[in-house]
């Protein structure tokens, strides 16, 4: 092994951290910081750009962990290199309320850029980073002023590699030819059930060069002096690298390395100290000596770089202000300052229009009426972009060598939403991207770690429900709006019209503290006629779109059920029987509304029917059980739309039944 005795000593102390940390939660996986430690070394003190008094520098590196349950190699990394995380928060490794979670996560720790644990969602975060990266470069940069100028580098496993979506992510950013990303692969042949030569032997190397990228091979993964010389030369590549790296899971532990006893557990006292000993580290438990520190200190190098950066944007802001405000506005996440006019603008446009039209065409007007006004708008869809209708006229197609503002994703459903949520995680961009909504079941751990990390992703979903039609119940919705609305801080939009579509994606593009899903249908919904309040309150997530004086029940419905909502409504008007009908677009946000408010849309003690073309269940806590629902809770059929909805009992008729039967 070629290194210094500086570097020997580096990488031991991660190991020495990894391993203390583990062994006082008694919970964690010290093997693949152990193994990994030289590969750390040689990329974080010999080519990583940061500044560890600013984890936010706009033209920092990102570095990724994706194989996230080896996070105590990045807490030591932070720890080691300067960054705001003490020893204390590292004995406390695991622990409630502690910066070191078991996985890494975003905006807790200082210095972490995504949260992974998921295997394959950093890679594709990280794909999303440097796709984002070389979009603004390509928009911003001018001759002599390189502004947007970093890598991305992503650490991964075999599980990584293993799951689906790192085919996905890493297929895409080949073609696209993403070359300011740089994969290092931990080979270490071992996963939690043992030596993975048995459920996978993929040529590793010959899947990533058919994927279009830069590959080096056999690098040993314990030489300082091997890895940093193939990190110099990736970054001389036109491609993305990935740089095989062979290693020894848990490397230094005498009688555990190599296996997977050291993978997801403590190596316990007698292995700690046999392993002290074997690296030579005589230093007691979360004792580390200054020289380590002083090795590793990477605050006054991060300082000059970010300095010199800083210096290089001033003189940009000089000669380009228009777009280094710009710059600064987007990586802010600040809106334009007329966005408020644009919204206004598009809802009166669609207050006059009065247009009874499919609503993901409702929201193509939208995005055609916003994108001129959010240069940040960064589209796309699945393959889907004729169906979905996420593309406008002034849109840019983005391919290898030619930046844009619509991605063609292709059939990367899963792909495409980690994709999206690593933009996010970026800065200077706002990506939606869209696919049907039966697919959504693709791309559902994403739309989670979307909302974990609180990050502004726009999910788009077409082909909403049984409206779908003749295509059968393997792409008709029935379960899946109920299930999104499960998921914590995911705002669920399902619009009945052209002005709720427009107000669902004025929300979505506002809401900075979370994702959102817009939810469209495939057939023609009429315009709804409103007041202006009423029209405010479509924002609050459900509103009375028509009362009567003498109501004596409450019919609440979404998206494309509201017509039928209203339409019940005056049957039974002219039954002598009053009721309220509530359209309920988003209920994800009329549950954060004031008490005041909820209860003056849903009145307490008027009997409730609610209707949705999806399963019953989630309808129950607005109905409550002496109310009713008209849903569906089995599979749908293949017919057309209209045949559909009356077999499933979409119906006047059905309605005013189920109304009548809640107020006897």
């Amino acid at each position: 092994m070629t290194s210094t005795p500086d570097t020997r000593k580096m990488a031991n102390a991660i190991r020495a951290l990894a391993m203390d940390a583990v062994q006082k939660a008694n919970s964690g996986h010290p093997g693949m910081p152990m193994g990994m430690a030289e590969i750390a070394v040689a990329l974080w003190s010999k080519h990583l750009r940061h500044n560890p008094a600013d984890p936010k520098w706009a033209d920092r590196d990102r570095f990724v962990v994706s194989n996230g349950h080896g996070s105590m190699l990045l807490y030591a990394l932070l720890h080691l290199t300067g960054y705001d995380l003490s020893m204390d928060e590292l004995r406390n490794f695991r622990q409630l309320h502690s910066k070191t979670p078991g996985h890494p996560e975003v905006d807790i720790t200082p210095g972490v850029e995504t949260t992974t644990g998921p295997l394959g969602q950093g890679i594709a975060n990280a794909v999303g980073m440097a796709l984002a990266e070389w979009l603004l470069a390509a928009q911003f940069n001018k001759p002599g002023f390189d502004i947007i100028d970093h890598h991305t580098y992503v650490f991964l496993g075999d599980g990584c590699l293993m799951e689906g979506i790192s085919h996905e992510v890493c297929s895409l950013a080949g073609t696209l030819g993403l070359s300011k990303l740089i994969v290092m692969y931990d080979d270490n042949g071992i996963s939690i059930d043992g030596k993975v030569e048995g459920w996978f032997k993929d040529d590793t190397p010959k899947r990533f060069e058919a994927y279009g990228w830069n590959v080096i091979p056999h690098v040993d993964g314990h030489d300082v002096a091997a890895i940093n010389a193939a990190i110099t030369t990736a970054k001389q590549s036109d491609r993305p690298t990935l740089i095989c790296c062979k290693t020894v899971i848990g490397k230094g532990a005498p009688s555990m390395q190599g296996t997977d006893k050291v993978h997801g557990s403590a190596l316990g006292d007698a292995e700690i100290a046999a392993t002290r000993a074997a690296i030579d580290w005589p230093h007691a438990p979360f004792e580390m000596p200054a020289d380590v520190y002083s090795a590793w200190d990477a605050k006054q190098k991060g300082s000059e770089l970010q300095s010199a950066w800083t210096t290089k944007f001033h003189a940009y802001s000089e000669k380009f202000p228009a777009e280094a405000a710009e710059l600064q506005r987007r990586m802010q996440g600040d809106l334009p300052a007329n966005f408020d006019q644009v919204v206004e603008a598009m809802i009166a446009a669609c207050l006059e229009k009065k247009e009874t039209i499919a609503t993901r065409k409702a929201s193509q007007n939208a995005i055609q009426a916003l994108a001129p006004a959010l240069p940040e708008f960064l589209g796309g869809s699945a393959d889907l972009t004729g169906s979905n209708l996420t593309n406008w006229k002034e849109c840019v197609a983005v391919r290898s060598g030619q930046p844009g503002n619509h991605i063609n994703y292709g059939v990367r459903e899963f792909g495409m939403s980690a994709i999206m949520n690593g933009i996010a995680l970026h800065g200077g961009y706002i990506p939606f991207g869209a696919t049907f909504l039966t697919f959504s079941d693709y791309s559902r751990n994403a739309l989670r770690m979307a909302a974990l990390m609180k990050l502004r992703s726009i999910f788009v979903f077409t082909h909403d429900s049984i409206g779908l039609g003749e295509d059968g119940p393997t792409h008709q919705s029935v379960e899946h709006v109920s299930s999104m609305r499960l998921i914590p801080n995911l705002d669920n939009w399902r619009p009945c019209d052209t002005v709720e579509s427009a107000v669902a994606w004025a929300e979505a593009v506002k809401r900075k503290q979370g994702p959102s899903t817009l939810i469209f249908s495939r057939q023609n919904l009429p315009f709804m006629a409103r007041s202006a309040t009423q029209v405010g309150d479509i924002s609050r997530g459900a509103y009375v779109l028509k009362d009567a004086a003498d109501a004596k029940a409450i019919i609440i419905a979404t998206g494309s059920e509201v017509e039928l909502a209203m339409t019940a409504a005056d049957a039974l008007a002219a039954q002598g029987i009053a009721v309220r009908v509530v359209s309920m677009p988003c209920a994800d946000v009329f549950d954060r509304q004031d008490a005041a408010y909820k209860a003056s849309v849903l009145t307490k003690g008027m009997p409730r029917v609610a209707i949705e073309a999806g399963v019953t269940n989630f309808w129950f806590k607005y109905v409550g059980l002496e109310g009713a629902v008209i849903g569906i809770d089995t599979f749908g059929e293949s017919a057309p739309a209209g045949v559909l909805f009356k077999h499933f009992g979409f119906t006047t008729e059905k309605v005013v039944a189920a109304v009548k039967s809640v107020l006897h």
